[in-house]
């Protein structure tokens, strides 16, 4: 039976941040109601910089206090009801300040590995322990923020050192090569998962960390210009639930896109989620989907839904903590 793994990142946009309501707490409602017509549980990948950045400024701003209730309810509730509550660093909150009305984002410091190995530590260590504090579980899954893992000897220490286990952040082919958001996946394995040590693409067999990959799906332009051209004129059907904006790609990157076949992740967001299908009918025993509530759609959601329908009997549906490679 094949296994499925629905992954969220819980987070805000970085580009203009959106609101709490919007971009986090209304999407995962939504996309609930749906998972608990099938009873499926999943596993919420926790931008726990976040958390610590509403706990640092909400006692000057009433209104950080609400966001940091809101947030911390919901995680609470997701953690009861048996989802997974997992680590998500986004370490450029660390230089990010909230001015008073909106959060400033400053991102020269995007990958945890533009940290020193000291400061790494002490990131994963509060990162992990404010999610503890929320749920009393230890996350022990990781997932690098805009996929940088890399160089991934910079944090292993602290990751072990911290209880952090597995990774899910490697898709196959995938890559990136702007500067501050670089990363390179184009030799990772098509495994469902295997042991690393000090390389996420390097296997070992006794390595001390497993990496459960996002399952990934080759692409074409054409779907590009489709993506574009339900963006700008697919009416409500194609709007995002979250009312922020990401950090734009680079022309260079758009244009490869438009230019030439790439991979992309396994994805419930927006349009991307049509791939839904092509991704399932790979001749694999295993899929991880990826999705971030805030770039849900009413079509992603409806596609999400179409999808769990038609695979509830032949697949088994499972998180991190349940999985049994």
């Amino acid at each position: 039976m094949r296994k499925i793994l629905i992954t969220l990142d819980y987070e805000l946009f970085f580009g203009k941040s959106g609101t709490i309501d919007k971009c986090i707490v209304e999407p995962t409602e939504r996309l609930l109601s749906i998972l608990d017509k099938h009873n499926i549980k999943v596993s919420f990948f926790v931008d726990s910089g976040y958390i610590l950045k509403l706990k640092e400024y909400m006692q000057n701003f009433d209104v950080l206090k609400k966001d940091y209730d809101l947030i911390t309810q919901q995680i609470k509730k997701l953690s009861k009801e048996g989802h997974d509550i997992q680590l998500h660093i986004h370490p450029h909150w660390e230089d990010s300040i909230y001015d008073g009305k909106q959060w400033v984002f400053n991102t020269n410091r995007y990958k945890l590995s533009d940290f020193s190995e000291i400061e790494i530590d002490d990131v994963v260590r509060r990162y992990s322990i404010v999610l503890e504090e929320i749920t009393n579980i230890k996350p022990t899954v990781f997932r690098a923020g805009g996929w940088c893992i890399q160089p991934f000897d910079k944090m292993a220490n602290a990751l072990k050192k911290y209880g952090i286990r597995i990774d899910s952040t490697v898709y196959y082919n995938g890559k990136n090569t702007t500067p501050e958001k670089s990363f390179d996946f184009t030799d990772a394995s098509q495994k469902d998962n295997w042991r690393f040590s000090s390389d996420p693409l390097i296997e070992e067999e006794d390595g001390c960390f497993l990496e459960i990959p996002i399952s990934a799906v080759k692409t074409t332009p054409f779907f590009y210009f489709k993506f574009i051209f339900h963006k700008l004129f697919g009416g409500d059907n194609h709007k995002a639930i979250g009312d922020g904006s990401a950090i734009t790609n680079s022309k260079k990157q758009i244009l490869e896109l438009l230019l030439k076949p790439s991979y992309s992740v396994a994805s419930i967001d927006g349009y991307k989620a049509s791939l839904l299908n092509r991704c399932a009918k790979q001749n694999k025993e295993q899929l991880v989907l990826i999705g971030h509530p805030k770039a849900f759609t009413p079509f992603s959601l409806n596609s999400l839904e179409t999808f769990i329908s038609k695979r509830w009997n032949d697949s088994l549906f499972t998180t991190f903590s349940n999985y049994n490679g």
